[in-house]
């Protein structure tokens, strides 16, 4: 029976909310990040799991600060000390984009030390566990370095490189698959995007229709018996709960107020024989990501009812995000000081968002340069219903005006 931690995205640096902790001197962010990624190390410890699988996208940026890395340095090095092996999937935030430049993940390959592995190209390896041998075959971020492009795709436009990139990694996973031993466990770990995947939050902005993207039908192919991903942070399993398991275990913290509803965590999984798989899900400890929404009554107070709406909310050492929709027709009188203090056990309060409904415009009656004047009284008064009783001796006395005025002129 062999046993491993399936993780992804552990996005250290990801700092666009809380503050500076104190008694650090780091980002609260970057602290909720390192717990979360412990408690998996914690449980991989715990367990005696045979080793630890991350699929990409250790940090926020391929240029981590000195901070960062040796947060995540610190991390990996117990992992090391407890005897797990750690294989790494460089994904597309640890990637620079340009030829010749180091990774992110870069260091943990070119230590002298034993039990890291680092892809950075699409390759298989054979771990020895002390339960039993696995393969596994890697499947790094497509772009142009990871997957050869000759001079003649020079003159092809960036979808058609983009659909190239996705069959190009399609082969390279059935080509690897072709050399792998039938009788020992496989397993697929790619930083991948799949068609059937849900995106969360700022994913459905950020990377939509820009990634290589695969079929569920072109991972799960014998001999795998697990594919593991990375890449989407919402976790999932792709192939309607058959075998082999297509999962995405999802990023380990929440990221932004698009995934403030859904849990954070990873997976770990469990080999008994040759086509035998299960996972469990496990949530990781999560910052509170509190968004209060209230429609606002025009008859009382707007502060107080925001006040009180605060109230039912637990949120001590959350992300608040507070949204109120002012009544139409009526000015923002929101006390702002007043919501700063309501919150102030909150980790911090991300905004304070107005919404003002606009006001209905009468729609103007269709009047044209050349219309008479009976015609154009008449479209202007049928456009006022509170003018209807008094429409036909208005309409008569400006007519009435208007042969006076005439009148007048000719006299004089």
């Amino acid at each position: 029976m062999i046993k491993f931690i399936h993780t992804a995205d552990i996005h250290f640096g990801m700092e666009n909310y809380g503050k500076i902790d104190t008694a650090t001197g780091i980002h609260t962010r970057l602290l909720d990040f390192n717990r979360a990624l412990n408690y998996c190390i914690d449980v991989g410890i715990e367990k005696k799991v045979d080793f630890f699988l991350f699929c990409g996208d250790a940090y926020k940026t391929a240029t981590p600060s000195p901070t960062q890395q040796r947060l995540l340095m610190r991390c990996f090095l117990r992992l090391h000390q407890a005897g797990i092996p750690i294989v790494i999937i460089v994904g597309n935030h640890d990637n620079p984009l340009s030829f010749g430049k180091a990774h992110a993940l870069d260091v943990f390959g070119d230590m002298p030390l034993t039990g890291f592995h680092v892809i950075s190209k699409p390759t298989s390896l054979t771990l020895d566990t002390n339960n039993g041998k696995v393969q596994i075959v890697g499947i790094p971020w497509p772009t142009r370095n990871t997957v050869a492009l000759n001079a003649t795709h020079g003159h092809k436009s960036a979808t058609q490189i983009t659909e190239y990139l996705s069959q190009a990694v399609s082969s390279i996973i059935q080509h690897h698959a072709q050399q792998l031993d039938a009788t020992i466990p496989a397993i697929l770990a790619g930083h991948l995007t799949v068609s059937s995947g849900i995106f969360s939050g700022s994913e459905k902005r950020a990377i939509y229709g820009n990634d290589p993207v695969l079929l569920p039908s072109q991972l799960a192919i014998p001999p795998y018996d697990y594919i593991a991903l990375g890449h989407l942070h919402r976790h999932q399993q792709l192939n309607n709960n058959s075998l082999p398991p297509i999962v995405y275990s999802g990023s380990i913290e929440r990221v932004d107020f698009g995934e403030r509803k859904e849990d954070k965590g990873f997976c770990l999984v469990t080999i008994e024989n040759k086509n035998q798989v299960s996972y469990e899900f496990i949530t990781t400890p999560m910052r509170p990501f509190v968004q209060i929404e209230s429609y606002l009554d025009a008859n009382q107070a707007q502060t107080d009812q925001l006040v009180e709406e605060i109230k039912k909310h637990s949120i001590e050492d959350a992300i608040v995000k507070i949204v109120y929709h002012v009544p139409q027709g009526k000015k923002d009188h929101v006390d702002l000081h007043a919501i700063q203090r309501a919150c102030a056990a909150a980790l911090d309060l991300a905004g304070i968002i107005p919404i003002h409904i606009p006001e209905k415009r009468e729609r103007r009656s269709a009047m044209k340069v050349d219309m008479d004047l009976p015609s154009l009284l008449d479209n202007y008064f049928s456009s006022k219903p509170e003018l209807q009783e008094k429409r036909a001796i208005l309409i008569k006395k400006t007519l009435d005006l208007e042969i006076e005025s005439e009148e007048t002129e000719i006299d004089s």
